[in-house]
């Protein structure tokens, strides 16, 4: 056998006294939280906050504490803005959260490229079939037609006129490059027509005959000419406008050609709801579809998720003369084949360059626009 090895022996404290081998300390015991209800007994109630909290709370634009009536306050900083002060201008006062600019940190937003394919998708437009020499020789036979047809009832009677596309594809480009840019920032979808979709209105409840007091019929040359405007939308040939933005207005339009009088701009298209559903809707363009004797059964057009040109012209100031004189479109409701439609329309001749604008308050004056430009 192998003789042991002796062991080592441990190394002595050089002060004589001997070492132990110290115990893990015990585990603190569990944290006690209080309850909410426990806390809630103890706490003091805080002071109510009164007017006097916000007295000294000014416009951070144009630094006046007056018109606390009209002063928004950042649910984040809590510094205060006058509506009228904010860039683009606020209609009227949020009903949910509001942020500052500061604190909104929004993004410029982005052009759409000036790409025809996708300028095409974009707007679902369809792809021609026939030569453009042919499909324009055909219209312009088409329209003759109708106007020899209807020149008695064009003496008693102002008809719609079809608007004239941009002859320059390069400019059309341009042109509905503008408004997809203008859709794209609100996030919205395009769509030339009313939507209908579910847990909103649905198609069967826009019906012309609810209106209180009756809705005037869109006459047949006139709906032949919506139609026809319609066509050339879906083909690509376009009014001839343009989106621009500007820093009072946000976006806006302009028309980018001459523009005669009774002529068709648009149809003002959304998503159609139940006005009652809408009464706290922050949406700043709605637009009354059908005003039925029957508050329930009243309808509006809300182009928050989905529309067209329409959503981006402006209303004229109904408590400003010289506002009033910019006019140059009206807003029409008709009862077409038994269905509300809303139709934008020239008022006047309106020059190239000149921005586009109506009356919102044009049934109900119930639209705040006392700080319009």
């Amino acid at each position: 056998m192998a003789p042991k090895r002796p062991e080592a022996e441990s190394p002595s404290p050089t002060n004589g006294s001997v070492r132990k081998r110290t115990a893990a300390p015990p585990p603190p015991p569990p944290r006690r939280y209080r309850s909410l209800s426990e806390i809630m007994c103890t706490a003091k109630p805080a002071p109510p906050v009164t007017g006097e909290y916000y007295s000294d709370v000014r416009c951070e634009q144009c630094r006046s504490g007056e018109c606390d009536e009209e002063m928004l306050l950042c649910d984040r900083c809590d510094r205060g803005y006058h509506l009228f002060c904010l860039r683009p201008i606020v209609v009227r006062v949020p009903t949910g959260p509001w942020l500052c600019p500061s604190c909104a940190g929004e993004r410029p937003f982005q052009r759409f490229p000036l790409m025809q394919k996708k300028i095409i998708d974009f707007f679902r437009i369809q792809r021609r079939s026939i030569p453009i020499a042919e499909e324009k020789c055909g219209l312009s036979q088409d329209t003759r037609k109708r106007r020899r047809r209807s020149l008695v009832m064009h003496k008693k009677r102002r008809r719609i006129l079809p608007f004239t596309p941009t002859e320059n594809l390069a400019r059309r480009l341009e042109q509905m490059g503008s408004l997809a840019t203008a859709l794209t920032a609100l996030k919205m979808e395009f769509s030339n027509e009313l939507t209908y979709m579910p847990g909103m209105a649905s198609r069967s409840a826009n019906q012309a005959i609810l209106e209180k007091g009756g809705m005037q019929v869109l006459p047949k040359e006139d709906k032949e000419t919506l139609e026809l405007c319609r066509a050339m939308c879906k083909k690509g040939e376009c009014p001839p406008l343009i989106v621009v933005y500007d820093s009072l207005e946000g976006f806006t339009v302009q028309a980018d050609g001459q523009i005669k009088d009774m002529t068709f701009i648009t149809e003002y298209t959304g998503d159609v709801d139940y006005l009652l559903n809408r009464e706290h809707d922050d949406c700043d363009s709605m637009m009354t579809l059908l005003s039925a004797t029957n508050p329930s059964n009243s309808l509006v057009i809300c182009p928050d998720k989905r529309g067209n040109i329409a959503r981006f012209i402006n209303g004229i100031n109904n408590h400003n003369q010289e506002s009033r004189k910019k006019q140059n479109l009206k807003c029409v409701r008709y009862n077409v084949d038994g269905e509300c439609r809303v139709l934008l329309v020239a008022c006047r001749d309106i020059a190239s360059g000149e921005r586009l604008y109506y009356d919102y308050n044009g049934y109900e004056q119930e639209y705040p626009t006392q700080h319009f430009v």
